[in-house]
């Protein structure tokens, strides 16, 4: 339900701005602002109280929330996933990452579904779907090998440099598609 309602949101926001660029630089924009609040919160998360959520309505509020912004800014969603999954249900980093990729799983695999039945899928040789696949198993096991070996601490070291790596991305996202020089 979040996935789709991002999706309609971005549709709106598109016929609103003048262009693809305009939003490509708001998507840009908006998530600099949620990777920086991310990185904020990762290094002061020790002096912050998390939250034990158990509602099923919060659950669901929660969800929606997360598959929305996701949706919007045509992410997998992990690094807010890790941050909400923190905060609101209390989880350390390494069960907060395996979390993420359940869901991260669960919504790509519906929104698979979804453009199969409305024919969006983008016209790629098959191929490349194929070589894509088989990547995304192999990272996926290389990085749970690499999990298990390396410490909490180091995990966080490694989540803070991604992040600034997607801040930096961010920042040159938006000058492309405001036609700004870098």
């Amino acid at each position: 339900m979040g996935g789709l309602s991002g999706k309609k949101l971005l549709d709106l926001i598109e016929g609103i701005t003048a262009g693809a660029d305009r939003i490509g630089a708001v998507q840009a924009a908006v998530l600099f602002a949620v990777t920086f609040a991310t990185v904020i919160y990762t290094l002061n998360k020790e002096k912050i109280h998390s939250k034990e959520v158990k509602s099923p309505v919060l659950c669901s509020l929660i969800g929606l929330a997360l598959g929305m912004l996701s949706s919007f800014l045509g992410i997998g969603g992990g690094p807010i996933n890790l941050v909400v999954l923190y905060y609101f249900f209390s989880m350390d980093t390494k069960c907060a990452a395996q979390n993420s990729l359940y869901i991260i799983f669960i919504s790509q695999l519906i929104s698979l579904l979804f453009s199969f039945a409305t024919g969006e899928i983008p016209k790629l040789p098959l191929l490349l779907y194929m070589l894509m696949v088989c990547c995304g198993i192999l990272g996926g096991a290389v990085g749970r090998k690499i999990n298990k070996q390396i410490s909490e601490k180091n995990v966080n070291k490694l989540f803070i440099a991604l992040l600034c790596i997607i801040m930096i991305i961010c920042c040159y996202n938006f000058c492309r598609f405001y036609g700004l020089s870098l």
